[in-house]
């Protein structure tokens, strides 16, 4: 396995686009984290799932070039605090576990989006 891209072991752009698929929606109905969707138009959340889709590819090695901004930009002023930041990782994990990723590549993203976290957890 060593040498293959994280990419690659997630089952490229389509693998990361049903991770997003089935990731969203838990966020989106989520009683305490909805309040980020609030008033959104169906095109804005259809673009910020694409740039999400671009963001994880380019960033898990994928052939994929990521056009949006910096994870501190995005997020700054949004007030996501620590219990925000628990209820989504959890959502991540239930995901990766509906989806069967395997142990390795849930241990993977996870340490990739723990890097993360101070960028964006502001409360």
């Amino acid at each position: 396995m060593t040498g293959t891209s994280l990419y690659e072991r997630l089952g490229g752009y389509d693998g990361i686009t049903a991770f997003c698929n089935d990731l969203l929606p838990r966020l989106q109905n989520d009683q305490q984290l909805g309040r980020f969707w609030q008033n959104r138009g169906d095109d804005g959340i259809a673009r910020e799932k694409q740039l999400l889709i671009d963001y994880i590819c380019h960033n898990a090695g994928g052939p994929v070039y990521y056009t949006g901004r910096d994870m501190l930009t995005t997020h700054k002023g949004m007030r996501i605090s620590e219990s925000d930041w628990t209820i989504f990782m959890g959502h991540a994990a239930a995901t990766m576990e509906a989806l069967q990723v395997p142990q390795q590549e849930c241990n993977d993203v996870a340490e990739f989006v723990l890097s993360l976290k101070s960028d964006m957890v502001e409360a």
